[in-house]
């Protein structure tokens, strides 16, 4: 199946929530209604419920925890409000996957999340965009599990899902990987066009002469999330970093591992995410 007609495959790329689509209208305005915002995203419990989720684990450094909507449309703005709501969409979007682990999919997907937000503000990129795009960014391997299950599940018999070396093997069999169809997927959803970009250029940020800082981010938050996934030690950190992005962006090994350790997603923020 070609990456066209994965895409285009019914049931496979889940709709826009009726609630996040009149939430993106509201949000188009030239004047949009904080107060309509609020009471769309509060219509739906469980979406407000993952939105505060994300707000305060995004790690804003707010003096005090964010407890509701309309407190974080104060704080936060529309544009971060909007990323995190339709972020939050798409975890509920997706409920069981054949072949993948939900709570270490997210839970995998949160850590990218924290250390692109960390990783975005050192080099001068919206950091809430950063986390979104962080949260969302392996979001494609879901579809591909959806639309492909019979080749992905042998596929997962030779690289994890969550493996290092994921994309290549996905690219060697298909042509294409879980970026391009997460690309497909947030174009879908209407995310905005840099986050898009970085979704699709994420594995291979600097070939072809295309320069996204965003997806250069994606790149490393990814590599070590997924070292973490794989058990690296400090000397396989080391050795397999991917200094040639890191250069690119302007990020030496020590910037990038500082937070050592960081604060890796618990097994309970899973549980409230999902």
């Amino acid at each position: 199946m070609t990456l066209k007609e994965l895409l285009a495959c019914d049931g496979v790329l889940p709709s826009i929530p009726k609630i996040i689509a009149l939430l993106l209208n509201e949000l188009d305005r030239a004047e949009p209604d904080l107060r309509k915002i609020s009471q769309l995203i509060n219509t739906d419990p469980v979406l407000a419920t993952r939105l505060l989720r994300l707000a305060n684990s995004a790690q804003f450094q707010f003096s005090s925890k964010i407890s509701s909507v309309s407190e974080a449309l104060a704080l936060m703005g529309l544009d971060q409000v909007r990323s995190l709501a339709t972020a939050a969409a798409v975890v509920g979007a997706f409920k069981t996957i054949p072949g993948i682990d939900m709570h270490q999919f997210w839970g995998y997907s949160m850590n990218v999340a924290k250390l692109s937000r960390m990783l975005g503000g050192m080099v001068r990129q919206n950091q809430s965009a950063a986390f979104t795009a962080g949260l969302i960014h392996a979001t494609g391997e879901l579809v591909m599990h959806l639309g492909l299950p019979t080749e992905l599940a042998a596929l997962n018999q030779q690289v994890p899902p969550l493996g290092l070396k994921r994309a290549a093997a996905e690219r060697k069999l298909l042509g294409y990987c879980y970026a391009d169809v997460g690309a497909g997927f947030a174009r879908n959803w209407q995310f905005p066009q840099p986050i898009v970009d970085a979704l699709e250029h994420q594995c291979s940020p600097f070939e072809n002469n295309v320069y996204e800082p965003m997806a250069g981010v994606l790149h490393l938050a990814a590599w070590r999330a997924r070292a973490k996934e794989a058990n690296y030690d400090e000397q396989d950190l080391t050795v397999n970093f991917p200094d040639v992005v890191a250069l690119a962006l302007g990020i030496d090994i020590d910037m990038a591992l500082q937070q050592e350790p960081i604060d890796w997603t618990s097994k309970a923020e899973v549980a409230v995410l999902i």
